[in-house]
């Protein structure tokens, strides 16, 4: 083979970079994606029950709340809580259904606001109110239209806290049902929660989510707050975590028991506008995290358009052995995550789901670009 030749063949660099792309998609998995299958909790000689406010914010949201609430209320948690919902100018029956179950649960904390924040848009106020109306320490944060897992989601998620650590990230699953959509939804979620998880894990925290986020309140004032973000809509679990959380103050709890279910969105412009919302902050983090995040999916958008080519133009042996390469690699360390994280059904249909992650990224990369609503619901 005449070296030089190959060297000036533009056909051979199309495969080069393709290699590049899987060998930048195969250090992200076995650098980062791996730490929550190698994660062991720690052995504690005994556990803490500290006191919790766990703090619930909702708008026109009396038919989550009548599902969920109770579940809240009923956890099995020996030590002193309470639950603080934060009614925000609802129109619907939240406050006649909160002001009864709070003639039944004394350690709920029924706040009704009757104004808006107009300089303070999507959640920001509500929740700011509710943390500071908050009487304990660690606060323990989620939607009027989660459930939790078990009656120890309370127990588990506090038992995270220590000294040292100040922020707890838990995981916000969607519940299963029938349809591709609900698959595409739950994949996308468990991808950000792989990322979330991990990064953390390897000492780059970088957001959580506020269906199932635990942080202190000194933590939350020290900040002054959402201040800082104020004059964003989104932002108030993930960019608020993207400034507090660092490698020594920040934990992940991976128990079963701790999960948060919502329902998944039922059409796709249902999901449309949720990604919408949730993409608008990411042009906000800070440097390395844009970076490395924006690499692993700019390396996912060329994959697979770059074994086509490569495949087709130069050599299709060496494409596929690549491609075997990278997907095995991959397939072995997402389908075990899929499994730590209760989606190991989604595990049969990985390459597919794998592939429209190519179609995901068009469809969704202009919600970076695009003005956020300033309403949370």
């Amino acid at each position: 083979m005449d070296i030089s030749r190959l060297l000036n063949d533009w056909k051979f660099w199309l495969l080069v970079s393709f290699c590049i792309v899987a060998l930048i998609q195969i250090f992200y998995y076995l650098y980062f994606y791996i730490r929550t299958i190698l994660l062991k909790p720690k052995e504690k000689s005994h556990s803490k029950t500290q006191a919790v406010s766990v703090v619930i914010c909702a708008r026109d949201e009396a038919h989550n709340l009548e599902k969920n609430l109770p579940a809240i209320l009923t956890q099995s948690y020996p030590s002193t809580h309470e639950v603080v919902l934060v009614n925000d100018n609802s129109l619907d029956d939240t406050k006649f259904f909160v002001e009864e179950l709070a003639k039944i649960f004394k350690q709920l904390n029924n706040i009704q606001l009757t104004q808006e924040a107009v300089h303070i848009p999507g959640k920001k106020y509500p929740l700011s109110i509710g943390i500071k109306s908050s009487k304990y320490e660690v606060l323990l944060l989620t939607d009027a239209d989660c459930i939790p897992a078990s009656e120890n989601w309370i127990y588990k998620m506090q038992d995270a806290h220590s000294d040292e650590v100040k922020v707890v990230l838990g995981y916000g699953p969607y519940k299963k049902a029938a349809g591709l959509l609900n698959k595409l939804v739950r994949y996308e979620t468990f991808l950000t929660a792989q990322q979330y998880f991990n990064y953390a894990l390897a000492g780059l925290p970088y957001m959580g989510v506020g269906r199932n986020l635990s942080y202190r309140r000194e933590l939350f004032f020290k900040e002054k707050g959402f201040s800082a973000i104020n004059n964003i809509p989104g932002g108030d679990d993930d960019l608020f975590i993207n400034r507090v959380a660092n490698k020594d103050n920040t934990a992940v709890v991976l128990d079963p028991d701790t999960f948060m279910y919502s329902d998944a969105p039922a059409t796709f412009s249902d999901w449309w506008v949720q990604k919408n919302r949730h993409y608008s902050t990411a042009k906000f983090y800070k440097p390395k995290h844009k970076f490395l995040l924006g690499l692993f999916a700019f390396t996912s958008f060329l994959f697979y358009p770059l074994l086509v080519l490569s495949a087709v133009l130069f050599d299709w042996r060496i494409a596929l052995g690549v491609f075997a390469v990278k997907t095995i690699v991959q397939g072995i360390v997402s389908i075990k995550n899929m499994k730590k994280l209760q989606e190991a059904d989604l595990a049969p249909w990985f390459l597919i789901l794998d592939i429209w992650q190519f179609f995901y990224y068009i469809i969704f990369s202009f919600s970076v670009f695009k003005k956020p609503k300033k309403s949370w619901k």
